[in-house]
């Protein structure tokens, strides 16, 4: 220890330090956080004020009727997202979710590149309150029921 002080100077001392690296660790997750938070946009907010390109965002809205199109690599798709008042062009590889169609609502997280075009990383798909998974679509009613019941009882 530190010698020539008192132990009551010691222990202020040594809490001083201690405070000290608290306030440094948490100033460092402070400023790691802020690197990483993904900013929220809708198509409109990014035409007003796009972020830079580069920056980590997500980007929200409908996917446009008609604006789908798988290019010749088989796994890049285009598509166009829009809130009824403004669209993104967006470009995603990889293998859609199973809710992805046209005209469904989307989260596309990524970043817009200097064109202007948003380069999805990743994608989720959302549904709305009349969504039904494939496996129940052609069951009847009572089966449906019966499935939810067996569910719900083996959860």
């Amino acid at each position: 220890m530190i010698t020539g002080l008192k132990p009551k100077h010691q222990r202020l001392i040594l809490v001083l330090i201690a405070l000290i690296a608290l306030i440094g660790a948490g100033l460092l997750a402070a400023s790691a956080l802020r690197n990483q938070a993904s900013y929220f946009y809708v198509p409109t907010q990014m035409a007003e004020k796009p972020p830079a390109p580069g920056q980590a965002v997500r980007l929200g809205g409908m996917v446009q009727e008609g604006s789908l199109q798988t290019l010749a690599d088989g796994v890049t798709t285009t598509f166009v997202v829009g809130d009824g008042e403004a669209t993104v062009p967006v470009r995603f590889a990889g293998i859609l979710p199973d809710l992805f169609v046209e005209g469904s609502g989307v989260v596309a997280e990524g970043r817009l590149d200097a064109g202007g075009t948003f380069v999805a990383d990743n994608l989720l798909a959302k549904h709305d309150e009349n969504y039904v998974p494939r496996e129940l679509q052609e069951m009847t009613e009572h089966q449906k029921n019966q499935v939810v019941a067996e569910t719900e009882i083996g959860a």
